[in-house]
């Protein structure tokens, strides 16, 4: 039986999020009904990482064991055809016994576009979050700072994440602008429930000016949910990059693809 890993993208605008639920349409769900059609076999895969609903892929990475006897290009070409076009298989690899698309990635790097206007955009709808005000992008870039590095993420922390540990390691964290959008890019070695939400509901509230740079400090400290502004919407999110020891796809982290709209 082979090992492969794919690598996907999807819009989880008509998804109940990756995860397979009962009489609700998943991501996961339909990719494993695609492989089994191509495959004439049941598969079970295993995510990198389980989005939430409405939340976007531009590079998730899964693995899955196989009997069937195709080659790599006949994956991503037969399981593609058996895809709705809001999935999209993107490469697909042989990979050794000890590859798990979870365990051994490195880190995973979420990007949230935030457009602010005083109305929501309906070319963009489902694509991209939305604010009416315009927002202080010093500001909120002096605070995005305070996240970097070993803490804990309690305040970000949705209340029926079933993490064991609310600590992470946040290895990068900013904020760019181009015209009316943002770009929130977070890259950590593993994320709770919620947390990029919270997080740019927080940074948010810092760009009105409804809470101080030093005020973010305090929530981040105080590792209290309650006192912290409620998550953003999820439209905007995207599982952009996962990084893993050794090479498994031409895989780099995509470039702000909104902003060249």
């Amino acid at each position: 039986m082979a090992k492969y890993a794919l690598l996907l993208e999807y819009n989880g605008s008509e998804f109940h999020g990756w995860q397979i639920q009962t009489n609700t349409r998943t991501v996961q769900g339909t990719l494993e009904y695609a492989l089994a059609k191509f495959a004439n076999e049941p598969i079970q895969t295993i995510t990198a990482g389980r989005t939430d609903t409405g939340v976007h892929a531009l590079n998730q990475v899964i693995h899955f064991s196989s009997n069937a006897n195709r080659d790599l290009y006949g994956w991503v070409k037969g399981v593609n055809a058996n895809l709705p076009a809001s999935i999209r298989i993107k490469q697909v690899a042989l990979v050794s016994d000890e590859f798990d698309a979870r365990f051994s990635a490195l880190s995973r790097t979420y990007h949230y576009y935030l457009l602010t206007q005083s109305f929501s955009s309906s070319l963009l709808n489902g694509l991209i979050g939305w604010y009416h005000k315009e927002l202080d992008l010093f500001a909120m870039q002096e605070a995005v700072k305070l996240l970097v590095g070993r803490k804990d993420f309690s305040s970000f922390r949705a209340a029926n994440c079933q993490a064991n540990s609310p600590v992470r390691d946040m290895i990068a964290a900013e904020i760019e602008k181009t015209g009316n959008i943002f770009r929130f890019k977070f890259t950590a070695n593993a994320f709770l429930y919620h947390m990029v939400r919270n997080i740019v509901g927080a940074l948010v509230y810092v760009g009105i000016g409804r809470i101080s740079i030093s005020d973010f400090q305090v929530l981040l400290d105080e590792q209290n949910r309650t006192k912290a502004p409620p998550t953003f919407m999820a439209d905007g999110l995207y599982l952009a990059h996962i990084a893993y020891p050794e090479k498994v796809f031409e895989m780099s982290e995509p470039e702000s693809w909104l902003f060249n709209l």
